[in-house]
């Protein structure tokens, strides 16, 4: 009798702890569904509607928004920057900050100063980085050429054959330093005795690192992979303040395309397609990413 009250006691206090944690999570759910899933909801809803955002009467057109933005020049274009500057970006921004770990991975003097030092851009907003960018690159960096007689085109930001390059060094300059942190952490966490008996089989630096580190770094380079990829499909801010899409569409990401859509030309409607058409890339290619690094995973 006495084992049925205890049992009887523990389920009856494992319900009420269920709900308490139920209790905590409510407040992130609301926040949660109202900040995430009903806009997801209302703009694929919007997608299938002509709508210019003010008005009272909502046009169903059905498919229509989406087969134009497939026939639409300036989004080809648009997802011709975006996809080409997302994986540029991710892959250079991946390996430099991943060598940067490695490099900070040591017990030096004063290394806490120089991970402060590489993280400390990822603290500004895109809008500062953008618009100090474009003053190096407009002002500071003619002006050092002009003192030292280097006749060097320095304005990367000014030609359509230079823009992705110009872009790309400042968003790895701001970002590396944040995926940089991740990948310290996940070398922090591999054994040392790994380290240690390879040291002993005779392995060198090299071996060490292609045949322990990178395989243990797997679940940090899934991560930061996916991350970037992501982030860099979704660039906008960084392009405000310093090429406004241009020069001429040359950096007109599928973002900047959107709010243009949406915003300017009230065309509501089909700025949402587009944003369906960019939430469904999103997750393959989220969804790729993860399964091809996932088979690569090594489990401590």
């Amino acid at each position: 009798m006495n084992e049925v009250k205890r049992m009887h006691r523990k389920k009856s206090l494992r319900s009420k702890m269920e709900l308490q944690y139920m209790t905590l999570l409510i407040p992130a759910l609301i926040l949660f569904t109202i900040g995430i899933m009903v806009p997801i909801f209302l703009c694929v809803y919007y997608s299938f509607t002509e709508w210019d955002g003010f008005s009272k009467y909502i046009h169903f057109v059905g498919f229509s928004n989406f087969t134009e933005s497939f026939r639409d020049p300036g989004i080809k274009s648009a997802w011709s920057f975006t996809l080409v500057f997302a994986f540029v970006n991710a892959a250079i921004t991946d390996v430099a900050a991943l060598l940067f770990a490695v490099l900070l991975d040591k017990a030096i003097k004063g290394i806490r100063i120089y991970r402060a030092l590489f993280f400390i851009p990822c603290l500004f907003s895109s809008i500062v980085t953008g618009f100090v960018w474009n003053k190096i690159y407009s002002v500071m960096l003619p002006d050092i050429c002009a003192r030292l007689h280097l006749d060097w085109n320095v304005q990367l930001l000014g030609s359509a054959d230079t823009v992705i390059a110009g872009l790309t060094i400042a968003n790895v300059w701001q970002w590396s330093g944040l995926w940089m942190m991740i990948y310290l952490a996940a070398l922090q966490s591999i054994p040392t005795e790994y380290y240690e008996a390879a040291r002993i089989d005779g392995a060198n630096s090299l071996q060490r690192f292609f045949r322990i580190t990178l395989p243990l770094l797997m679940p940090a380079i899934t991560t930061c992979t996916i991350g970037l990829t992501t982030g860099a499909l979704k660039t906008y801010d960084i392009l405000v303040t310093s090429t406004q899409g241009g020069p001429g569409r040359a950096s007109t990401s599928i973002i900047y395309y959107l709010y243009t859509a949406i915003f300017e030309h009230k065309q509501y409607g089909y700025g949402s397609a587009i944003a369906v058409n960019l939430i469904i890339l999103l997750l393959l290619i989220a969804i790729f990413q993860l399964k091809l690094f996932k088979k690569k995973e090594v489990q401590l």
